[in-house]
């Protein structure tokens, strides 16, 4: 991997904060990072790593809410949506933090569908 510019780190770090935007937009926490991804992936082997981490976790948080969601009815999923969206907020941060400082992040237990 070549050099890192400050707007590569950047870039990667808003890849990850973007994802926040679902706390308030429908879907905005994956369609945000998968547009910055699409726009900046060639241009940065490093946003490339770092967009795809993003958008593969929060597909993954999404089919967890989604879960949870139907548990709804048997009431955990009362607890554990709460749970889902502290966790997600919690990792979408330290992710944030890691692309700043120039490293890799891997996000805990998430599904590698984008490759």
């Amino acid at each position: 991997m070549q050099a890192l510019s400050d707007s590569d780190r950047n870039m990667a770090m808003v890849c990850h904060l973007s994802s926040l935007s679902g706390f308030i937009i429908p879907f905005g926490n994956v369609i945000a990072p998968l547009i910055i991804w699409l726009m900046k992936k060639d241009e940065s082997e490093f946003v490339d790593i770092h967009g795809k981490e993003a958008l593969n976790f929060q597909i993954t948080v999404t089919l967890a809410a989604v879960v949870c969601g139907v548990l709804i009815f048997a009431i955990i999923g009362l607890l554990l949506l709460p749970m889902l969206g502290i966790a997600a907020l919690v990792l979408t941060i330290m992710a944030a933090v890691k692309a700043n400082e120039g490293s890799r992040y891997r996000y805990p237990m998430t599904l590698r569908l984008v490759k």
